[in-house]
């Protein structure tokens, strides 16, 4: 089963504005070039870059009635089309280059209470929040990009 890259988003800052790119260059050391999270201090690295499924973020939007850009989730990688592995270890590729193993399910903080009353219950269930990934294989990524899962 394949996907696809439906969007790419970046903060330079902690709690700093999103920064929505059609391309990104993804760095073994850095995550999403530009994006502060991929390049925090410690191994292992659990939150190089995340990745949110369209339709749980959709589902989400409509149980809490809203309908807020998927930015705001604060994810990198917008993903449409497949199944995102609840699974640590389980590996993603995307494109041609590059490879990410999942580390963990990304957990909805209160910034998402903030967005929307309930977001964050809506976010738990079925790691519907999303997965934060570690870089295997570096590489450059843009919009509309195949994902998949190597087996």
């Amino acid at each position: 089963m394949t996907g696809r890259i439906a969007g790419i988003a970046r903060h330079a800052i902690p709690k700093g504005p999103m920064e929505v790119i059609d391309r990104a260059t993804v760095t073994l050391e850095a995550g999403i070039a530009g994006d502060f999270r991929g390049a925090m201090k410690g191994k292992p690295y659990k939150r190089q870059v995340s990745l949110i499924e369209a339709a749980d973020w959709d589902a989400a939007m409509a149980e809490v009635g809203h309908s807020i850009p998927w930015e705001q989730r604060r994810a990198n990688l917008l993903v449409e089309g497949l199944d995102l592995p609840q699974i640590v270890g389980a590996r993603l590729r995307i494109g041609a280059d590059v490879v990410l193993e999942v580390r963990d399910e990304t957990n909805p903080c209160e910034r998402m209470e903030a967005l929307a009353p309930g977001l964050r219950a809506a976010l738990t269930p079925d790691w519907r929040g999303g997965v934060l990934t570690m870089v295997i294989q570096p590489g450059e990524i843009v919009v509309g990009d195949s994902i998949r899962i190597e087996e």
